[in-house]
């Protein structure tokens, strides 16, 4: 069974369990961390089946590690396939990305080399993770701050390529985008024109930290005028993508968020007015 995933969600944290299972928010849909469920039990299983049964969820894992040399972790796969029976999510994301090397986890997001070497590697480990889990993965774009000598494509190229050749979905944060174009001096409308509209399942949007040459990709702040631009670009050129907000550090108070939320509404709504007008 899958689950319907329509309009604008939040990730769930810890701190606003009470508010999600006592005052049930106005927000249409949840993203979890697929890591901190996968457990024989205990508390976070329990709020867990309490939220989920008022609210829509997805799920997004950070330690698929699909673009590692190593093999796959099939004892991982199996607890993920798991939760996903429990949960029976809209769909299952994970990042485009490797998190460590001779079963060694680095606990970080790590760029690929955008090769045709790298390409047939991932189709190939893609396609073994969809067949075990039943359902295509949604991967999501990350952000970097050093590009690969041995680079053939660029990143658009690469990702679409990838949507191509795999039938995979694409989970396109906008925030993402917008750090790596500002770290490696691309514009990042050129990213967006790229990406298939028909295969991008998700958005997400988020804070940064931004410095005078660099940008980190913290999460930890609001998402800042420039990345709204962005975004306002993104629905105009590919329609409305279900969209939320990713807050992993200096969580505010859930009603700050659903203020946020309500300003990515707005601007959603006006893209797809110029969008309209722009067919008409």
């Amino acid at each position: 069974m899958t689950t319907r995933i329509e309009g604008f969600g939040l990730g769930l944290r810890t701190g606003h369990y009470r508010d999600f299972i006592e005052h049930r928010p106005a927000v249409d849909w949840l993203e979890v961390i697929s890591e901190n469920y996968m457990v024989p039990g205990g508390q976070p299983l329990r709020n867990l089946d309490l939220i989920r049964r008022d609210y829509p969820m997805v799920m997004h894992g950070v330690s698929l590690s699909i673009g590692s040399t190593d093999p796959l972790n099939f004892d991982y796969l199996r607890e993920l396939k798991a939760l996903v029976g429990r949960i029976e999510p809209g769909w299952v994301s994970d990042h485009l990305c490797f998190t460590g090397v001779d079963h060694r986890n680095l606990h970080d997001l790590l760029p690929l080399p955008y090769t045709t070497a790298t390409l047939d590697h991932l189709c190939a480990r893609i396609d073994r993770v969809q067949d075990f889990l039943g359902r295509p993965l949604t991967l999501e774009n990350v952000s970097s701050y050093v590009s690969f000598a041995a680079d053939e494509m660029s990143e658009w190229e690469f990702i679409a390529e990838l949507v191509r050749r795999t039938d995979c979905w694409l989970l396109l944060d906008v925030n993402n985008v917008y750090v790596s174009a500002f770290n490696h001096g691309f514009d990042p409308r050129r990213f967006i024109d790229a990406m298939p509209p028909r295969r991008v399942r998700q958005i997400h949007l988020a804070g940064h930290e931004a410095h005078d040459d660099y940008i980190i990709d913290t999460h930890d702040h609001p998402v800042c005028d420039a990345v709204f631009d962005l975004y306002r670009y993104t629905v105009q050129r590919l329609g409305f993508i279900p969209t939320m907000i990713e807050r992993d550090d200096n969580i505010p108070a859930l009603d700050e968020l659903l203020d946020e939320l309500a300003v990515v509404r707005t601007v959603a709504a006006e893209a797809r007015d110029v969008r309209c007008r722009r067919a008409a």
